[in-house]
C-alpha cells in the first residue's frame, strides 16, 4: 500500500462523489452516470496537488437505512474506506439542501477520529448558495461550496484538505516499477472473490448477482517487497447481450484496463468449462 495520506470521499448516492473523484484525479476513471449506485466498490488513485501527494478513494453511495443487500455491502465498503482514510470529504448535494441521510452520515463521522471536511456540491448559483445555511444545522464551523461538474471551488477545497500533508520532495514512486494485473472474464466467475483472496481483505463486493462490480477497481498490493496493482473489472459479455447504458460503460472500463495492464488474467468458471464467451 502507498504511504501517502489517504482522502476518502463519502456521501449518500448521487451527490457527485465520482464526478469529484474524476475532477481531482484529472481523468475519467470512475463511472459517472445519473443513476444511484453506479459506484459500488472503493476506487483508488494516487494524486499530486501543489507538491502534496495523496491517495484518493471514491466510495459507493452510503444509504444508512436501506436494507437492500447491495446497499448493506456498499455501507461495509464505505466503513472500510473511512477506517483507511486520514481525511474525509463528506459530500452533500447543495441543490437539495440537508437530508435525513446526510444527518445520519454526519452522526457516524462524528464518532470517528478523522479530519472531516463538509462539502456542498452542485452549488452553481445564488439559488443554491441560499441553501448552504441549512447545512450548519449539523453543528459545523465551515461548509465548502463547490461544483464538481464545472470545477468551481475545487482548488480551495484541495488547499484546505491537503494543508497539513507533507511535501512531495521528489519522492514519487515510479509507476513503471508497479506490475499491473487485470482480472478479466465474463460476469460472475469470481473475479472479485479472487481479488479479496489475494489481497487478504474484503476489498471489493463479491456477490452472486452478475454485474456486482461496475468500475474497474485499482487495488495496490505489496508481496515480498514487490509492488503490484490488481485491477478488478466488470464482467464482459457479448455486444449483443449488453443492454443497459451503465453496463456498456462498465465494459468499456474493463477493456481500457486490459490496454493499460502488464498482465491480463482471464478467469474461467471451472464448473462450466471454457465457453464461447471465454474464447
Amino acid at each position: 500500500m502507498t504511504s501517502n495520506p489517504v482522502i476518502a470521499i463519502i456521501g449518500r448516492p448521487n451527490v457527485g462523489k465520482s464526478t469529484l473523484f474524476n475532477r481531482i484525479a484529472g481523468k475519467q476513471k470512475a463511472i459517472v452516470i445519473d443513476e444511484p449506485g453506479a459506484t459500488r466498490d472503493r476506487n483508488y488513485i494516487d494524486c499530486v496537488w501543489q507538491d502534496k501527494a495523496f491517495t484518493l478513494i471514491d466510495t459507493g453511495g452510503f444509504e444508512p437505512a436501506s436494507e437492500d443487500e447491495i446497499y448493506i455491502q456498499m455501507r461495509e465498503q464505505t466503513n472500510l474506506a473511512i477506517e483507511e482514510a486520514d481525511s474525509i470529504i463528506f459530500l452533500m448535494d447543495g441543490s437539495e439542501g440537508l437530508t435525513a441521510s446526510d444527518m445520519e452520515i454526519s452522526r457516524l463521522l462524528r464518532g470517528k477520529d478523522k479530519n472531516v471536511y463538509h462539502v456542498a456540491n452542485k452549488v452553481d448559483g445564488e439559488k443554491h448558495e441560499n441553501l448552504l445555511v441549512d447545512f450548519y444545522r449539523l453543528g459545523i464551523d465551515d461548509i465548502h461550496a463547490i461544483s464538481a461538474q464545472h470545477g468551481l471551488g475545487i482548488n480551495e477545497l484541495l488547499s484546505a484538505v491537503t494543508e497539513l500533508f507533507p511535501s512531495l520532495n521528489e519522492k514519487k514512486q515510479s509507476d513503471d516499477t508497479q506490475i499491473k494485473i487485470a482480472i478479466v472474464g465474463k460476469p460472475n466467475v469470481g473475479k472479485s472473490s479472487l481479488i479479496n483472496l489475494l489481497s487478504g481483505k474484503n476489498r471489493t463486493i463479491a456477490n452472486a448477482i452478475p454485474g456486482t462490480t461496475r468500475d474497474a477497481i485499482d487495488l495496490p498490493l505489496k508481496v515480498h517487497g514487490k509492488h503490484y496493482l490488481l485491477i478488478d473489472t466488470a464482467g464482459i459479455r457479448k455486444k449483443n447481450k449488453i443492454s443497459l447504458t451503465l453496463e456498456k460503460y462498465s465494459v468499456i472500463q474493463a477493456l481500457k484496463s486490459i490496454n493499460r495492464c502488464n498482465v491480463a488474467l482471464v478467469l474461467i468458471d471451472a464448473e462450466e468449462g471454457i465457453t464461447e464467451q471465454d474464447a
